[in-house]
């Protein structure tokens, strides 16, 4: 076994994770950061998903390093695609003029910016890089501390134990906040546990955790044929119907999340549909990764779109606080599903000129670094919690919630802020525990801040959350758990670990010292470029609307 031994080490290359690391190293520490996939970039790589972003994104509402992501990924395109005159002039180019973002773009493109970030640092040794290592066990130090965790590098079977000042959790799912034994929650709270008008009536439900998505992606050649395999679970998905749904699952029958009301939206409308169609509402357009429209004309044959729709969502069992045996299960459950679905429009969905399946819908495992047809990884919404110094509830961010207390019509002001997010707060359906799946939750918030207490486990000294585990309920996770907040939650975990280590003291007296959160406040806005205040006409915007 081999072992190493560093300042800080961020276990988990999402975004949360490489923006942990990125600081950690540019801030002057050594930092180890690992990754189960072969990519790093987590949601916006591995799981295939294009950013969810707010509509004041390329002006304010997110780090300086996060736009830098995006200005990196841009540049990739400028300088290695055959842009058109039109799309070579734009400053804010969107690759995939999708529907989700005015940055729709390939997952090998963040790839390939993320290590151009990292690149300096990877190169001075202040940065190592450990992919498909997976974490295995965590050795417990003195005082409430993690001191060491060993991997086991999926490729060669091989362990590697590293020893670190500093534990960051970035994990998708919380894995080491299980590994560690440090005191966390999942699932969904109960109204006795939060006073939260959309939490659970009666119990809590630890089991009922947000629906996870394999996601895929496709072009459209109408004269091929691309039909995939019979998937081995088809002849279940093409038949399940939850009770709460419109539909077949495999259909093009949905619903509209905040109101519930059935909706019917197929994928193409007419023959050009997929060489760059910008009709809205299109499921083509929605997730779009590369529009034909950008490029030099005859060059690509097809738009290609990323599939991360609600016929995708699998909530027939959750992936945490479940046997690994049971959770291996869920997750081959949902491949199969996707695969089903995609079988589904390739062979028996209604066509938009009266005829039945698109044989032509080519699956575009290669664009997502896979020989087959989905992504890496399945897309995670919701993770592990830490049981934290402060807790986001929904009463400090939701619209109806603050109305409904007499409170100011903006979120919560908090003294101790370490970043700002804006997204509803968006559940998916759920696997709803011990009543069975259950219909989303959506409902509006107010632009928010990113409390450090939050960051604060209520024991563990030296492990700080930097992904979808900080503290929030299974409410504000539904707002919190999107790209530039991941990345903001990481930028700011990383900081406070290389701040601790500088100054040689711990992230509760950060927290609990009123001056020493006002100069870790300075480090982040002034040295990182943090933004930790929303301005207030961006509450006038959100009131109005």
């Amino acid at each position: 076994m081999r072992e190493q031994n560093v300042d800080v080490l961020v276990v988990g290359g999402g975004l949360g994770g490489v923006a942990a690391a990125l600081t950690i190293a540019r801030l002057g520490n050594r930092v180890v950061v690992t990754e189960e996939s072969p990519w790093l970039g987590g949601q916006l790589t591995s799981q295939g998903v294009p950013p969810d972003e707010h509509g004041w994104i390329e002006r304010f509402g997110c780090t300086r390093s996060y736009r830098r992501l995006r200005e990196g990924i841009r540049s990739y395109y400028r300088r290695n695609y055959p842009l058109n005159e039109t799309a070579a002039t734009l400053a804010l180019l969107d690759p995939g003029q999708g529907g989700v973002s005015r940055l729709c773009h390939e997952p090998r493109v963040a790839v390939a910016a993320i290590d151009e970030m990292l690149a300096p640092y990877r190169a001075g040794g202040e940065l190592q890089v450990l992919i498909r290592h997976r974490p295995v066990s965590t050795e417990l130090g003195v005082g409430d501390t993690v001191r060491a965790v060993t991997f086991v590098d999926d490729e060669t079977g091989d362990e590697v134990t590293v020893e670190a000042t500093y534990v960051l959790d970035a994990t998708e799912l919380g894995d080491l906040l299980d590994l560690g034994k440090v005191e966390h929650v999942t699932g969904a709270e109960s109204q006795a546990d939060t006073g939260e008008p959309h939490a659970l009536v009666g119990t809590a439900q630890p089991l009922d955790q947000q629906a996870f998505s394999w996601c895929f992606a496709m072009d459209y050649q109408p004269e091929a044929d691309f039909t995939i395999t019979k998937p081995e679970q088809y002849e279940f998905w093409s038949q399940y119907q939850a009770d709460f749904w419109p539909g077949r699952h495999l259909s093009w029958d949905d619903v509209v999340p905040p109101t519930l009301e059935k909706r019917t939206r197929g994928v193409l409308t007419d023959v050009d549909t997929h060489l760059g169609s910008n009709t809205k509402g299109l499921l083509w357009r929605f997730r779009r990764i590369l529009s034909v429209r950008n490029f030099e004309p005859g060059r690509y044959s097809s738009d290609i779109t990323l599939v991360n729709w609600p016929q995708l969502d699998y909530w027939l069992g959750p992936l945490v606080g479940v046997s690994e045996e049971e959770k291996n299960h869920h997750i081959e459950a949902s491949r199969q599903l996707s695969l089903s679905f995609l079988y589904w429009m390739q062979t028996e969905a209604p066509r938009y000129d009266g005829g039945t399946g698109y044989p032509g819908l080519r699956p575009r495992g290669d664009v997502l670094g896979t020989t087959h047809e989905l992504a890496m990884r399945p897309y995670i919404r919701e993770s592990r919690r830490i049981q934290a110094a402060f807790t986001v509830t929904e009463q400090h961010v939701g619209v109806q919630a603050r109305h409904e207390l007499g409170l100011s019509a903006r979120s919560e002001r908090y003294r101790d802020s370490v970043g700002v997010g804006r997204y509803r707060i968006d559940l998916h359906p759920s696997t709803g525990g011990e009543n069975g799946p259950r219909t989303y939750v959506d409902i509006s918030s107010y632009p928010f801040q990113i409390p450090l207490g939050a960051l604060i486990p209520q024991r563990v000294e030296n492990l700080l959350p930097a992904n979808k585990n900080i503290g929030t309920t299974h409410i504000t996770n539904g707002c919190y758990r999107l790209h530039p907040v991941e990345w903001n939650i990481g930028e700011a975990a990383g900081a406070l670990a290389a701040y601790c280590l500088r100054h040689d003291t711990t992230p509760r007296q950060v927290y609990s010292s009123p001056d020493r959160t006002a100069d870790f406040q300075q480090l982040l806005t002034d040295t990182l470029g943090v933004e930790i205040a929303w301005p207030d006409s961006v509450f006038d915007e959100a009131n109005r609307a």
